[in-house]
């Protein structure tokens, strides 16, 4: 357990917790967290999606219990849970990027719609879940192309299939909360369920194809120009750590007083304006200290929101919550990370051990800077 697992109230020293999606990006990061803060972390999800990636190179089987299992086997996920009994889950098993869906529709609203609905089924016949994180996405709303973040009382709702998606697991959501998991406050068998919609989450791990800072680094560690698509678009960029941090204080709050933080909310960056992809992209090549980009003169179709911003007023009011770094603080912590991983793959390599990376210390490390600024700057979860 680390010197940081007061963070949280210690709420989660000695719980079992189970993260659907474990081995993807975000997945990953939240169940090293997970780790550090003294948990008993199951984890159960597909193999990891890409390769290289986070959940390989941060060695986390070496310091979780890995389940091999598909959301979309009901039955599996209910054996998973009745046989580990965690107190919490996280689900964040998904099909997650937005081009993938046009590609293949069928499976984006299965996994996304229906993995969701079978999350919360097995919750149903279980009495060890106190509280169920469901991880949808910012995309759920209604494209209106505001200048102003959208609210969690804004229309749901997508044009493309990955939005229309995480909108229908939002709904799910919803039903399932007020139809069988409403309870009172004196009713300590309920479960608190909320849903959480999260910015452009960007860090180290980021191994996806088609997102603008997976890209960034991938082509920078080859030394190739970096290819960007959409140079004008404004997203609510976020390093991956600001909205776990807003899951986990939140399930520490359903925890405790369910009924008052059950409901969706926004985790958003501290730039409420949002920053462009020329921007990001810009910042990524000075702080690697080389680079260059170019914007392809024949493109797709403009098929994403040009414009999307959040608003987290409702977790700041709320749950006392706030983003930690700016945008330019979030892409050195994530430059930092790849070339960390870069020269550790290098040395590998160079002694024909390709296989010997390890950046399990180097997350927690960056786990650490970031809650001891969240500290000096007196951030609720941080000095609980």
């Amino acid at each position: 357990m680390s010197a940081y697992a007061n963070a949280f109230g210690g709420v989660f020293n000695g719980l079992t917790i189970l993260v659907t999606g474990h081995t993807g990006f975000k997945g990953a990061w939240l169940s090293i967290w997970l780790r550090e803060l003294g948990a008993k972390v199951i984890g159960y999800a597909l193999a990891p999606p890409t390769t290289p990636n986070h959940f390989e190179i941060a060695r986390l089987a070496d310091h979780i219990k890995t389940v091999h299992g598909d959301i979309l086997d009901a039955e599996h996920l209910k054996q998973t849970i009745e046989t580990y009994q965690p107190t919490v889950i996280f689900h964040l098993a998904a099909q997650s990027n937005v081009l993938h869906s046009f590609r293949r529709p069928v499976e984006t609203f299965t996994t996304n719609v229906i993995g969701t609905i079978n999350v919360l089924e097995a919750v149903r016949s279980t009495d060890s879940v106190r509280t169920v994180v469901g991880i949808t996405s910012d995309k759920c709303y209604a494209n209106q192309e505001w200048l102003w973040g959208y609210r969690e009382n804004d229309r749901l709702g997508g044009h493309e299939p990955y939005s229309a998606s995480k909108a229908m697991a939002e709904l799910a959501i919803e039903s399932y909360r007020d139809s069988f998991f409403a309870r009172d406050q004196d009713d300590l068998h309920g479960v608190g369920i909320a849903s959480t919609r999260a910015g452009n989450v960007i860090g180290g791990g980021d191994f996806a194809d088609f997102r603008l800072v997976p890209d960034c680094m991938k082509a920078l560690m080859a030394g190739h120009p970096i290819e960007v698509r959409n140079p004008h678009s404004v997203r609510p960029w976020q390093l991956v750590l600001e909205p776990l941090s807003g899951y986990l204080w939140l399930a520490v709050k359903l925890l405790q007083t369910a009924p008052e933080f059950a409901g969706p909310w926004n985790f958003g960056p501290l730039e409420q304006q949002g920053v462009t992809a020329g921007a990001i992209v810009e910042k990524a090549i000075e702080c690697w200290g080389a680079g260059t980009w170019y914007h392809p003169q024949v493109e797709e179709p403009q098929r994403e929101t040009a414009l999307l911003r959040l608003s987290w007023d409702k977790a700041a009011n709320r749950l006392g919550w706030r983003p930690t770094y700016t945008w330019e603080e979030a892409i050195a912590a994530t430059v930092g990370w790849f070339k960390y991983y870069q020269a550790q793959h290098d040395a590998a390599i160079g002694h024909g051990t390709s296989d010997n990376i390890d950046m399990y210390s180097f997350c927690v490390e960056q786990i650490c800077a970031y809650t001891q600024r969240a500290k000096a700057l007196q951030i609720a979860w941080s000095v609980s």
